[in-house]
């Protein structure tokens, strides 16, 4: 019966091979679910609808980056600043939630490059019964739009109704009729424009910047009317120079997202910082798998003997700082036990039985005097050990003299 349990308990209770590779399953499991987690919203935008380039809502401008895909001419979806500063016409759609500070990167990036500016226009909620719709309720008021057109020109949000059927183009350009509710901007130095100082696309002056006012002219609501459709691309065609690529941005939409710290870890130039650390972690996992030598005995916090009693209080000592003071009493205690070895009288103490030892010591220099007095005056733990060491040394001569 003894054996039987013996046997029953050295068995493993799991396969080592079984162990390990559900370990690794689930070391791979928690690193795939930290990149999805890390990069999620990034492969997320448009689909809560917005402004952006792979929206599907009727705000967004998934529709024309299709359309133009149909026509042999795919645009590039640009996720870094450092992508932004490239040739070509880029287009940058504005939400209403949009970051400032954002767009100022951006137009500090597309620094004398064509770019067109696309304000926001609409308010909108989320339509419950379909991912990536919205539901319009209702326009932006004119200083909710002023505060995004401040950033390229000093005009403001007209208030008044266009009454017109189709857009003045500069130089005929291209056929573009008029959206509806139009949105316009008191200004004169207009490329596209309702009459008048009533201008919807607004070139700036020191920079090759284009703002648009109305995004129904370029949005999914515009394409569904064959006209407008083809009045979006004409308005492309007329601003990208020398037939260039166009870019879409989404680094507005959050495609650059910078206080991140899981993005921070994954990407260069931590990304470096994170492997060694992963590398380390590893190495620690494959030594803890195995055993190096023979397992260390626990010993006794305090060992016995008078060996561990002396070194014990040695460490003590030292750790107090009060080594320095031994000198005087240890040749003291050598002093008692010479004048035992040399049968001293009885009454002599101190200095007197020092003399004493001393008339009778015959090694000179290197007599009990000198090695008394050294110890007595070491200033040094390494000083007190040597002295200490001598003046044993002729003890035990004597005794062996004896």
């Amino acid at each position: 019966m003894t054996r039987q349990v013996q046997l029953v308990m050295t068995e493993q209770p799991f396969n080592r091979h079984t162990v390990f590779w559900g370990v690794l399953a689930s070391l791979l499991a928690a690193a795939g679910f930290v990149l999805l987690s890390t990069y999620a919203p990034d492969f997320r935008i448009g689909q809560n609808g917005g402004a952006s380039a792979l929206s599907k809502s009727g705000t967004g401008f998934a529709g024309l980056v299709e359309l133009m895909t149909l026509l042999d001419d795919e645009p590039e979806m640009v996720r870094s600043l450092d992508d932004l500063d490239a040739d070509g016409l880029a287009v940058v759609t504005i939400n209403a939630q949009s970051d400032p500070d954002a767009l100022k990167e951006i137009l500090a990036a597309r620094s004398g490059l064509t770019t067109l500016f696309v304000l926001p226009k609409w308010r909108t909620v989320p339509y419950p019964a379909h991912e990536g719709w919205e539901i319009q309720i209702g326009r932006l008021s004119p200083h909710e739009v002023d505060q995004w057109l401040v950033h390229f020109a000093e005009v403001k949000i007209g208030r008044d109704k266009v009454n017109v059927e189709r857009l003045k183009v500069r130089d005929g350009a291209f056929v573009a009729p008029v959206p509806p509710d139009l949105q316009w901007a008191a200004s004169e130095n207009a490329a596209i424009s309702a009459g008048g100082d009533r201008a919807v696309l607004i070139e700036a002056k020191d920079e090759p910047f284009f703002v648009l006012t109305d995004p129904d002219m370029l949005d999914n609501s515009a394409l569904k009317d064959p006209a407008r459709a083809a009045g979006a691309i004409g308005l492309i065609e007329m601003l990208r120079p020398n037939g260039d690529p166009v870019l879409f941005d989404l680094t507005l939409h959050g495609a650059n997202r910078k206080h991140d710290l899981m993005k921070l870890l994954l990407e260069p130039p931590f990304l470096a910082l994170t492997l060694s650390i992963l590398a380390a972690a590893a190495l620690a996992v494959a030594h803890g798998l195995g055993r190096f030598g023979p397992a260390e005995a626990d010993t006794r916090a305090i060992p016995f003997g008078k060996r561990a009693l002396v070194e014990t209080t040695a460490r003590l000592m030292r750790r107090a700082g009060r080594l320095d003071r031994l000198g005087p009493r240890y040749a003291g205690v050598m002093r008692r036990r010479a004048a035992t070895l040399l049968g001293a009288p009885h009454g002599l103490r101190d200095e007197a039985l020092d003399d004493w030892i001393a008339g009778r010591d015959r090694d000179g220099r290197d007599g009990y005097a000198s090695l008394s007095d050294a110890v007595r005056k070491s200033g040094s733990e390494a000083e007190l050990m040597s002295s200490a060491r001598r003046l044993h040394k002729w003890i035990a001569r004597r005794f062996r003299e004896r």
